[in-house]
């Protein structure tokens, strides 16, 4: 970089790059148009979607996948006000995301696309910075990153484009990089106190569930959290995000909350202890005792927790690192007879559907839990798979043979919509592995735009469209309400049709019969392509129908 001639988003090029930002998402306007080009001549990859929300929730996957800082870029004024519903989706999965949005030019009176964006980013719960001193700015955006990094949320930077214009007046030497700011920090061994009792109340319970969060996987206490189950003789779980943490595992109940097996309920109503590991107990989650009422809950987190969203969740806690608490737990019981585990148990959980309801199927239609046994019988397991939100997630959350080193979930904000940008962030993080997105036709419609995306950035992504012609989730409530459903109904789509139209491979599937064919097929496909799942909305989950039962 050199002083003659520099402007001020020259420098601020340089601060993201020496930041070692390698990816960032982004649509183009006029407050960041001019540093996304330097950015990116600087050899930063640019994703350029369609949509600013999808910038910043591709930038959440990726944060996700990666465990670095996402990057996202916005323009200002509408482009802002666009990334309402991402950015507390980013604060309530905890991700660290920065986000470079404009703002309106300090030298003009008036201006069209001007408004106030700080009150905006701040309701949500991320965290905004005005940049209106271009020689503070190298240090503001060095801060921003470290400020994601240890509080774990979004920080948005505004910066005045016309500030950004500016020729360079300052110093050239940069702040220290955030990286060297931080130092990794030791892992918190639990205290001699806490140990002792997480070891007598261990040791007098009969049937231990070990769960395991988000936390666990992160801390890489998958191994340490078998270890004890096997020494107490008890049985395995996870929450949603961390599925597939102890896939291989016979004692593995699958997913503990809204997407419980049966089998995994009927063991989690005789457990007496829970041993919940880097997890947050959330209601979904069953943080409320609600799926194990006969049981103590022990929580072995960095930051253990007795009440979340607004319940009881744990008496007892254990403060450490989740690997190491509970490797030290382990190491401190006493092993004792498998109280619990036996060959018929293991039986009934690799054998027993999650969901043994029964349900009458219209012609030419999938029942989508045979659609989805089908594809976990089908697909690679070695392809990235992303799971979306609504009704057809607790279908797709079935899927016990896949590791979690190939999954992503987020799903905190409960907001659909979301897949397709998670699909390409989870493409950016790794480009050289096919990722599935599972989604359903209310949630790919919203942001359909971004198959173009998609396509012209050549990324290899299968779209598995589960498609009842409607918003489930809403129909299965208003059928329960006894009112009309016309409102939530919008027919089969040409998903498919529409797939091409953008230039992806688009297929429609009525029968687990062609999905063989279609997977041979697809093997030709370089770029992305989309599976539209004709399914029959008569299937409804277990957790809407415990939810919303049939008005008598």
């Amino acid at each position: 970089m050199q002083q003659e001639n520099t402007r001020v988003f020259d420098v601020l090029a340089e601060t993201f790059a020496q930041e070692e930002v390698t990816t960032c998402f982004a649509l183009l306007g006029d407050a960041n148009m001019n540093w996304a080009t330097r950015l990116e001549e600087r050899g930063c990859r640019f994703i350029y979607v369609r949509h600013e929300h999808c910038a910043v929730a591709a930038a959440m996957a990726y944060a996700r996948k990666t465990l670095e800082v996402g990057v996202a870029s916005v323009t200002c004024g509408p482009g802002v006000t666009q990334l309402m519903t991402a950015l507390p989706a980013a604060v309530r999965a905890s991700l660290p995301v920065v986000v470079f949005a404009g703002e309106s030019p300090l030298k003009s009176a008036w201006y069209n696309q001007g408004i106030d964006q700080a009150p905006l980013v701040t309701g949500t719960g991320a965290a905004y910075h005005r940049l209106h001193f271009p020689s503070q700015m190298p240090t503001a955006i060095r801060d921003a990153f470290l400020q994601a990094r240890t509080e774990r949320r979004p920080v948005v930077l505004g910066i005045p484009f016309d500030l950004q214009n500016l020729p360079w007046e300052g110093d050239l030497t940069l702040p220290t990089p955030s990286q060297m700011l931080q130092n990794e920090p030791a892992a918190l061994p639990p205290s001699e106190t806490e140990l002792t009792h997480a070891v007598d109340l261990i040791s007098n319970a009969e049937r231990v569930v070990v769960f395991a969060g988000q936390g666990a996987v992160e801390s890489k206490a998958g191994q340490a959290c078998r270890d004890l189950a096997a020494k107490t003789g008890g049985l395995l779980t996870t929450t949603l995000p961390a599925r597939g943490l102890f896939h291989d595992d016979p004692f593995c109940i699958g997913i503990t909350g809204s997407f419980s097996t049966e089998v995994g309920l009927k063991c989690l109503q005789q457990a007496d202890l829970i041993v919940a590991v880097g997890c947050s107990l959330a209601f979904h989650a069953g943080g409320g005792g609600q799926l194990w009422p006969n049981a103590e809950v022990l929580h072995v987190d960095i930051e253990p927790r007795s009440i979340s969203q607004g319940q009881t969740v744990a008496r007892h806690h254990v403060r450490a690192d989740a690997c190491l608490g509970m490797e030290s737990i382990t190491a401190a019981l006493p092993t004792r007879e498998q109280h619990w585990r036996d060959n018929e148990l293991a039986e009934r959980i690799r054998t027993e559907p999650a969901d043994s309801a029964q349900f009458e199927i219209e012609p030419d239609l999938l029942d989508p839990r045979e659609a989805v046994a089908a594809l976990e019988d089908s697909l690679p397991l070695d392809w990235e798979v992303v799971n979306s939100s609504g009704h057809c997630s607790a279908f797709f959350a079935q899927m016990p043979s896949r590791s979690n080193e190939h999954f992503l979930t987020i799903r905190e904000y409960g907001a659909i919509g979301n897949g397709t940008s998670f699909a390409m962030g989870v493409a950016a993080a790794r480009p050289d592995s096919r990722v599935v997105l599972f989604d359903g036709d209310g949630s790919a419609l919203m942001h359909i735009q971004e198959l173009e995306t998609m396509h012209r950035h050549k990324m290899k992504i299968l779209i598995v469209v589960m498609n009842d012609g409607a918003y489930g989730s809403e129909i299965h409530k208003l059928r329960s309400e006894g009112l009309s459903e016309s409102g939530a109904v919008f027919g089969f789509s040409d998903l498919a049709g529409i797939a091409r139209g953008f230039g992806l491979h688009g297929q429609t599937i009525t029968d687990v019969s062609q999905l063989p064919a279609a997977l041979e097929e697809l093997e030709q496909v370089e770029g992305p392509a989309l599976w539209d799942l004709r399914v029959s909305d008569k299937v409804v989950s277990r957790i809407t129908r415990q939810a919303h039962p049939p008005r008598s």
